[in-house]
């Protein structure tokens, strides 16, 4: 996926609608490369490691590989693995950047809005735990790349949609929170890792046993187990992902 990134400009109707969102990006930072590289990005967005940042906007950040650091004003420093996503809260000093050695990818949405505003004072979510672990979430990827084809391809009407997929986010992320106990078995997390990154890299073909590089199983067993879990092949389900994206863009 290439990197991208939109800050939008909303309306006295975005305002009205009570929730709605202000940025989307995504971005790949390879080991060693400068961090934060705040070329493209508002005065109101940008940071340095020494100073951090504090933003009007809450963001929702989902680190989807690699790993780093993150800290604010209301939490400790902790360390973000790959599948971690973290709430920035407006108003809370905060910084975070990825291990030199490995890099990072990440999503991010910015919004706000008198909803979100009731949903934080409701203690939905805590500024002091800003941070969950929900894995390599096929759903939550998936909504991430909803909400940018939505913003590259604009239509009338489109940032109450991207509001929409921003709420379903934040209830994805609750009901993880909730949930957090229920740990899945090993076969299930290398199958939703492999489906994971199969949308990753749905815009050029790519051998599936390669997705199995760090994954302690042998194809034949992994296969069996990813037809019993999608009734179909890792191979068959790739294809049509990738169908089913070149239909989207069609129309």
């Amino acid at each position: 996926m290439q990197n991208f990134n939109k800050y939008l400009i909303t309306s006295a109707i975005d305002e009205k609608w009570g929730f709605f969102v202000t940025s989307v990006g995504y971005s790949k930072i390879e080991g060693k490369q400068v961090y934060p590289n705040n070329t493209g990005h508002p005065a109101t967005h940008a940071f340095t490691w020494n100073k951090g940042r504090v933003f009007n906007d809450y963001s929702l950040v989902y680190i989807s590989g690699g790993r780093g650091v993150f800290e604010s004003s209301e939490s400790a420093s902790v360390e973000i693995s790959a599948g971690t996503i973290f709430i920035l809260f407006p108003g809370v000093w905060h910084r975070y950047k990825p291990d030199p050695g490995w890099g990072w990818e990440e999503y991010w949405v910015g919004f706000r809005g008198y909803y979100p505003d009731h949903l934080m004072s409701q203690q939905f979510f805590d500024k002091t735990t800003p941070f969950i672990n929900i894995g390599l979430n096929e759903d939550m990827q998936r909504m991430f790349h909803k909400l940018l084809d939505h913003v590259k391809s604009p239509v009338s009407g489109y940032h109450q949609i991207i509001s929409g997929i921003t709420l379903e986010m934040l209830g994805l992320v609750h009901s993880i929170s909730l949930n957090k106990g229920l740990e899945p078995g090993d076969t299930s997390k290398a199958i939703s890792k492999v489906k994971f990154r199969m949308r990753e890299t749905i815009e050029k073909p790519l051998e599936i046993e390669r997705l199995l590089d760090d994954i302690p199983m042998s194809y034949s067993k992994f296969r069996q187990a990813f037809k019993r879990e999608t009734g179909t092949s890792p191979n068959q389900y790739y294809l049509n992902i990738r169908l089913s994206k070149a239909q989207e863009l069609l129309v």
